[in-house]
């Protein structure tokens, strides 16, 4: 039974990492993941370099001013630099959807066949535009309802819009690959005309019948008062739901520590289908905080009005894979402290550099955790103890939410600090739970293998 489960998992777990698909997902986030990075560090420079002046205290009505460098005597001409950050921003985080859409499109072209095929992410983002409502209505300071023609609103491009850029992606590539492959449409022409030129004309008509049926399907919403984003938000919106609420989270965090005890990098297997909700919730965060929504002093303080999203790529970051998957610094910590076997301090005594930037490896295949019935009960735990606390101080506003996306390597505490935006209390929650509540859960276990080395 055990080794039929075994391989039914390795078969699934085998076929989403090579599904053309979701390989495509996976590789078009990781392209762009320093663009959507740099974008978070901007709106973290911009509110601890460059902003000025502060909040009033609810209590007395003082100014709490905000901890920003700007704010220093002599530094308040770091305010003028603020649209270097905030136009930066805009482009990382405002055209996320976009850039998701061509990078998804080149992905899944390469993975069916097509890898050098130029025309596929232009016929992508020709055929996502198509979708867009070019037109917007807004109102005037006197009353007036205008409406402006030939305008593309941010809500389509930006984390919004990120299902329709995925789905079009696909969905473009693959019509206009079929239409290229069938090689009925084929226009072709004398040799004596230029390659480049010869090529544009034989893929003129799979680029006309894929943008114009893409077209056609933003039609025939359009019929019933709706754009497709409205359609696929409407679809995704319970998913959504699910995912980036803590029951939800943690299936999904059992199911990549399940996988990685099998010996499966559960995150890569998985990252297909959680990556898009994280970075999206991730964006909306952002774009909360950047917009100055619930921001103290001190960073931003969950609310249930505030509009924020708990779980989001930096929580998932900062609670999850802190110190790897499993949180195996606490295991590491434990066996400094009670191990009495010289092969696991050896092992833990290699790890703890690629443990402090968040790397595992050496830990996981080393003990090895993998198929280790012993530590079975810690490795699954770990994680999820310190998803359910992080969830828990951050909901009830004690520790800032982290909204900031730092880099997964960077350490714990360093992380926190970082991704509540400057705030230590979020570093020091973050050190407290990750590096407590593991080392806790996983030090019954690592007295019990001592006594399992004596016993042997």
């Amino acid at each position: 039974m055990k080794d039929k489960f075994m391989n039914g998992l390795l078969t699934i777990a085998g076929k989403m990492q090579s599904n053309t698909v979701l390989s495509a997902i996976k590789d078009s986030f990781i392209d762009n993941m320093p663009v959507v990075i740099w974008g978070a560090f901007c709106t973290l420079f911009q509110f601890v370099l460059c902003q000025t002046g502060g909040v009033p205290d609810p209590k007395t009505g003082d100014m709490i001013y905000y901890i920003s460098l700007a704010n220093v005597p002599g530094f308040a001409w770091l305010e003028t630099l603020t649209p270097i950050f905030t136009t930066a921003n805009y482009g990382c985080m405002n055209f996320m959807a976009v850039a998701i859409c061509v990078l998804v499109s080149m992905h899944f072209a390469e993975n069916i066949g097509h890898p050098n095929d130029k025309t596929v992410p232009a016929v992508a983002l020709a055929s996502f535009v198509t979708l867009i409502d070019t037109t917007a209505t807004t109102t005037t300071e006197s009353g007036e309802t205008v409406t402006i023609s030939n305008v593309v609103a941010s809500s389509y491009t930006k984390a919004d819009g990120l299902f329709v850029g995925l789905i079009v992606g696909i969905l473009a590539t693959l019509l206009y690959v079929k239409l290229v492959d069938s090689g009925k449409l084929k226009i072709s022409l004398p040799d004596s005309v230029p390659p480049n030129v010869s090529q544009s004309f034989a893929v003129l008509f799979p680029t006309i019948i894929t943008i114009l049926c893409i077209s056609i399907v933003g039609y025939i919403t359009s019929l019933f008062g709706m754009t497709m984003f409205d359609v696929i938000s409407t679809i995704m919106k319970p998913v959504e739901n699910i995912m980036t609420g803590l029951p939800g989270y943690v299936v999904v965090v059992l199911i990549m520590q399940l996988l990685w005890w099998f010996g499966i990098h559960g995150p890569n297997v998985m990252s297909a289908v959680t990556t898009p909700f994280m970075t999206k919730m991730m964006a909306q965060n952002l774009e909360l905080y950047q917009a100055g929504t619930g921001v103290t002093s001190s960073g931003v303080y969950y609310t249930a009005e505030s509009g924020y999203s708990v779980i989001a790529n930096p929580f998932a970051s900062g609670w999850f894979s802190s110190t790897g998957s499993g949180i195996t610094m606490g295991l590491i910590i434990a066996i400094m402290l009670f191990s009495k076997r010289d092969d696991f301090k050896a092992i833990a005594k290699l790890a703890i550099p690629c443990g402090i930037f968040n790397i595992n490896e050496p830990i996981i295949f080393g003990i090895p955790l993998v198929m280790n019935a012993m530590f079975a009960v810690p490795f699954f735990l770990a994680p999820v103890a310190c998803v359910c606390l992080g969830y828990l101080v951050q909901s009830m506003g004690i520790c800032p939410l982290f909204v900031i996306d730092v880099p997964w390597t960077t350490p714990v505490g360093l992380f926190g600090f970082l991704a509540s935006s400057g705030n230590i209390m979020g570093g020091i929650w973050q050190a407290v739970i990750i590096l407590g509540a593991s080392t806790l859960i996983y030090t019954p276990f690592v007295i019990a293998a001592n006594r399992q080395e004596t016993a042997a």
